[in-house]
């Protein structure tokens, strides 16, 4: 039995999507080292970050209306040669504003068209069955490249230089470039296929938008729905605890502790590691398990564990450390399925894409927003301990307020009433 084209289009955007996190990842590391050449303070690095993390999520939904419109066959080949001109031109950089031009607008640009929102668009258009799972697979490789490479550009850095790590990243982004211009393709009517699962082609409702207009009407018409409100501001949480705190200033925290940056990266690894299969694991229960208790149980166990870290951070692994990294790594990107789940749950299979990627921007406007505030706070207060305790009152917060979806009707119930009152 031959194995459908699904799994080959799911591996390379899986590859992609490692690849992606992996570029994104390396500003975390280089923090420390840019401070060190070019005096530059915490506040000022912070910033590139932070607008590296907001062009990130700000493009998810537009990057899903130009994948429609010119296919993601063209697109993201074009995303991978942006993030490869923008690392590449951090090597002969000179002045601070470079840095926040080329990490945060070209860098962010190139990665939000390959962001989750990639994945999801993928799932939906080539599975009709085993969505949960796939879309699992797509979140554990973004979260898994963003650490899982860390330890080797850390390793670059420390022996070989940032300059080093940043070419290294370069030459990747630009090898993929050809790579999935040959190999993506949109759909399966492309190539004469039903999806994955299918034995006719599936009702996808109403069309996705092709054009930026689109997409802010898409946007427009979410924000009048309760259920968007609840599901953005509980990513924006999720991006705050994660990619905006943990991803952008761990390094830099365990080295305030005397940790070696090194370790302090193979830590990360080890999350990544363990992300990859406790959010593998989330998908395949989202196929089965109602997504608002996995949320609510993945907020609430975040905000338990964060209010550990100003206790167990030192200039040494030890065991209550080691037990919240491989915590934490379970329930870093579980949130992903679930929630693009309840997307397609309360907006359509169609429009669930576009939807989950304004979504999306929420949660990387929580991580850009958490990116700077704890660096204003660690400038000011000399430690990151505020931040912490900070990340964990809002997880705590997003576990209740996602339980308020229970009682909030989805597309299918609204239509099944509406059919009924007319």
């Amino acid at each position: 039995m031959r194995l459908h084209r699904a799994w080959f289009i799911a591996g390379i955007t899986f590859v992609t999507l490692i690849a992606a996190a992996a570029f994104r990842s390396t500003t975390g590391v280089m923090l420390v080292p840019l401070e060190s050449e070019f005096g530059w303070t915490r506040d000022l690095t912070s910033l590139a970050v932070s607008l590296n993390l907001l062009m990130y999520g700000l493009t998810a939904p537009f990057a899903a209306s130009l994948m429609e419109r010119f296919s993601m066959r063209r697109i993201v080949p074009m995303a991978l040669t942006l993030v490869a001109i923008g690392t590449g031109l951090t090597t002969i950089m000179t002045k601070s504003w470079q840095l926040v031009v080329l990490w945060g607008l070209l860098v962010g640009f190139g990665t939000g068209c390959l962001a989750l929102v990639f994945g999801a668009i993928v799932a939906n258009r080539w599975f009709a069955h085993r969505r949960g799972l796939v879309t699992g697979v797509f979140s554990a490789a973004y979260a898994t490249g963003g650490l899982v490479f860390l330890p080797l550009i850390g390793y670059m850095v420390t022996h070989h230089g940032w300059r080093s790590a940043s070419t290294t990243v370069a030459i990747f982004a630009a090898l993929l470039v050809p790579i999935t211009y040959a190999m993506l393709r949109d759909r399966p009517s492309d190539v004469g296929l039903l999806p994955y699962g299918a034995t006719e082609e599936p009702p996808a409702g109403v069309a996705a938008p092709a054009t930026a207009r689109g997409t802010v009407q898409v946007l427009w018409e979410a924000m009048h729905s309760l259920p968007f409100w609840v599901l953005a501001i509980t990513f924006f949480v999720c991006g705050w605890s994660t990619n905006g705190l943990i991803g952008a200033h761990f390094v830099s925290a365990a080295h305030d502790h005397g940790m070696p940056l090194q370790t302090a990266a193979s830590l990360l690894a080890i999350v990544g590691i363990f992300d990859f299969m406790g959010t593998i694991a989330s998908g395949w229960l989202s196929d089965r398990v109602s997504s608002v208790w996995l949320l609510f149980s993945y907020y609430g166990l975040r905000g338990l564990a964060l209010l550990t870290v100003p206790s167990v951070l030192g200039p040494s692994v030890k065991w209550p450390l080691l037990f919240f990294i491989v915590f934490y790594g379970l329930d870093w990107i579980a949130t992903v399925p679930p929630t693009v789940q309840l997307c397609r749950q309360h907006f359509g299979l169609a429009r669930s894409g576009v939807v989950y990627g304004w979504v999306f921007a929420w949660h990387m406007i929580g991580a850009s927003i958490a990116a700077i505030f704890a660096g204003a706070i660690r400038q000011t207060h000399g430690s990151y301990t505020i931040a912490w305790y900070t990340a964990a009152t809002l997880c705590i917060f997003a576990a209740l307020l996602v339980l308020t979806l229970n009682k909030m009707p989805d597309l299918a119930q609204r239509e099944a009433r509406a059919a009924t009152s007319a």
